[in-house]
């Protein structure tokens, strides 16, 4: 009995070795420098920069709701290109003022750095994947508060690229499909504004709720809408759903898969 037990473990164990050696994965970390090297060769020479943050979501949603988002989101992405990587997402960003506590910083588990500090490691990341063979490198972030310091950096790599094959791309289609064709689909759906919200409402909550429904509390949903603003809420996450998320899903991805081709074909 104890022979078969061990036999078992056995097996187990090298089937859950085999499953993680997977050199087909779009994520830069769950690849060997020879896999990446030869994913490199066969063409993929593009890499994703996703831009997360970890903040305040509501009672309702983990403080790495844009980590999980965007990391998810990206590979998506990368899957439709069919020629990209994911690099490691960037979860510490600008989130206000420290001290005195600003905006998210109220809340206890947001994280914030300095805008320089945060477009320093974005720039450094940027060009050791040029130097590592990468040509194309895609900036996409999951909030709002700093789509123009991406913007920012990209204009930057590109004056310091002039005379590399090395493009940065700043696609701020990926955001805008979470403000303007998301918003409009739930609206068709039958939502109101109020219920979407602007920050851990219907829209926000939904998003997660597609790509990694563990991350959300459902029996939650009720005591946030009741706090409301002081426990970090604006919008009705009551009405949010999967279904309602995926529409949001779809969306973001076919966005910005054509802005990234457009973008890569129009800089050369």
């Amino acid at each position: 009995m104890l022979r078969n037990a061990i036999v078992s473990i056995v097996v187990c164990l090298a089937l859950f070795s085999t499953a993680r050696a997977d050199s087909s994965s779009v994520f830069l970390e769950e690849l060997t420098w020879t896999e990446l090297r030869d994913a490199q060769r066969s063409g993929k020479t593009t890499i994703i920069i996703p831009v997360g943050g970890t903040e305040q979501n509501g009672p309702h949603m983990e403080l790495g709701k844009h980590n999980f988002r965007v990391r998810a989101l990206a590979a998506r992405i990368a899957t439709a290109l069919g020629d990209a990587v994911v690099a490691p997402v960037l979860a510490y960003v600008p989130e206000g003022t420290i001290s005195p506590p600003s905006g998210h910083m109220r809340f206890p588990g947001t994280i914030s750095i300095p805008d320089a500090t945060f477009q320093s490691v974005l720039e450094s990341a940027a060009k050791s994947f040029s130097q590592n063979g990468f040509t194309d490198v895609v900036l996409i972030g999951d909030s709002g508060n700093y789509q123009g310091q991406l913007k920012a950096v990209a204009l930057r790599l590109n004056r310091a690229w002039t005379a590399s094959p090395a493009r940065a791309h700043f696609i701020d289609a990926y955001y805008r499909a979470t403000q303007g064709a998301y918003v409009q689909a739930l609206r068709a759906k039958g939502l109101s504004d109020v219920q979407i919200g602007t920050h851990s409402g219907a829209a926000d909550t939904a998003l997660l709720m597609a790509l990694d429904p563990g991350r959300v509390r459902i029996d939650r949903l009720d005591a946030a809408h009741t706090a409301g603003a002081t426990a970090g809420v604006t919008g009705d996450p009551r009405a949010a759903s999967a279904a309602l998320g995926q529409l949001g899903v779809d969306l973001i991805v076919v966005d910005t898969v054509d802005a990234i081709r457009k973008a890569r074909k129009s800089s050369r």
